[in-house]
């Protein structure tokens, strides 16, 4: 059963050409999930402190059809997705006057946080109806190169601004941190992206940033101090329009 809430988008979420940023469409997407997960039981902190558990993002793909701009009303549709095994499916939809302007299919898993020990789907606390998953025209999985066929393009130390209550950088900060390593980016929009999470980047450790160009966008591959890869991406582009 699909869970709706709605927004006014704000000035602050949008990007030189006044659109909003990738990062803030998974906000928006992961803050509807939350809701969700109130109006089922209780609130993300509520579970960790009263259960302790925790949901862990493994990946997400998202097709961005038309950009969001400051002051659009958009309401935010998430629902589960039938899930086995370790894997929890959650898909995303976000509509303005009444038309689909983004999607979105992603995995997750749940961690019991004294145990260290991820739930199978059917065990979790949480019941709700599932749904059908959306269709998007991305691959079903990330397809990466050798970390060898990649460019060395830079670094980034995760700060403060990134963290959350885990200590780790947050999901949705890391479309922005590939946005800033993409060439031409103010002349662009983000049109689609995949995220797989392998590794926690946490508070004070510096990432090295790996890059290689593909047809329309570009393979990114994060890799922290000891040489553990973080996360792996493929950010899809195409010229932005005003």
């Amino acid at each position: 059963m699909k869970f709706t809430k709605h927004y006014t988008v704000r000035w602050h979420d949008t990007d030189c050409n006044r659109c909003v940023r990738p990062t803030k469409i998974l906000m928006y997407m992961q803050e509807t999930a939350g809701e969700h997960l109130k109006s089922l039981l209780m609130s993300m902190d509520d579970m960790r402190d009263r259960l302790g558990l925790a949901f862990l993002l493994s990946s997400i793909s998202v097709s961005i059809y038309e950009p969001l701009y400051a002051d659009d009303e958009i309401d935010v549709q998430t629902w589960v997705c039938e899930s086995r095994g370790l894997g929890y499916n959650r898909c995303f939809c976000i509509i303005r006057n009444g038309k689909t302007v983004a999607e979105a299919s992603s995995v997750w898993g749940l961690l019991d946080l004294r145990t260290h020990r991820l739930l199978r789907a059917d065990e979790s606390p949480f019941e709700a109806k599932p749904d059908a998953a959306v269709a998007l025209d991305l691959p079903r999985r990330l397809r990466m190169v050798r970390i060898e066929e990649m460019e060395a393009v830079g670094e980034r130390t995760i700060v403060y601004s990134d963290i959350d209550y885990n200590g780790h950088m947050n999901n949705t900060h890391y479309p922005d941190l590939f946005c800033d390593f993409t060439p031409d980016i103010c002349q662009s929009r983000v049109c689609a992206m995949m995220l797989s999470f392998l590794h926690e980047g946490t508070f004070g450790h510096t990432l090295k940033i790996y890059r290689k160009k593909t047809e329309n966008g570009y393979l990114f591959r994060t890799v922290d101090g000891e040489g553990v890869t973080c996360t792996e991406a493929l950010l899809r582009t195409e010229p932005f329009s005003k």
